[in-house]
């Protein structure tokens, strides 16, 4: 078997459908769209979850809850993954970005107190859980809100 040899598998490839070229095509004249209606109109068909005007499955189904639209979510630092680095190094959301511990910075930062901290670090983010606190400040470090 050569390179030039090389074909798709039988009835792996499908042609796309030419419509409305001419009438020996079979889809020439309406184009496949039949005869009047809404559907066979440019811009025609009905919007998404339009169920020919019985009471469609949004509307049927109860509504729970309050959604909060003005919501902050703030993405999340447990204190063990902080343990990776240097002693005395300054942690601010700029520089957890930059070392890959946080993706997008979200609404702000909150540092978690999950896991154990023995590095003496000054970290500074929009906020910590009680327990985070502690265990920085155990460790020797000092925290601030921004």
């Amino acid at each position: 078997m050569k390179l030039h040899e090389l074909s798709p598998a039988p009835g792996s490839r499908k042609e796309r459908k030419r419509v409305g070229r001419g009438t020996s095509s079979g889809t020439g004249k309406t184009s496949g769209r039949g005869h009047k209606g809404q559907n066979s109109r440019s811009g025609g068909g009905v919007r998404p979850g339009f169920e020919g005007g019985q009471n469609p499955l949004y509307r049927r189904l109860p509504k729970r809850g309050f959604v909060n639209p003005t919501r902050k979510e703030y993405a999340l630092v447990n204190v063990a993954e902080l343990n990776s680095l240097a002693a005395d190094t300054e942690v601010t959301p700029e520089f957890l970005m930059e070392q890959g511990i946080v993706k997008s910075a979200k609404s702000g930062i909150k540092i978690l107190g999950n896991g154990e901290l023995s590095v003496k670090l000054t970290v500074k983010a929009n906020k910590f859980s009680q327990s985070a606190v502690e265990k920085i400040e155990a460790a020797g470090g000092k925290t601030e809100v921004i």
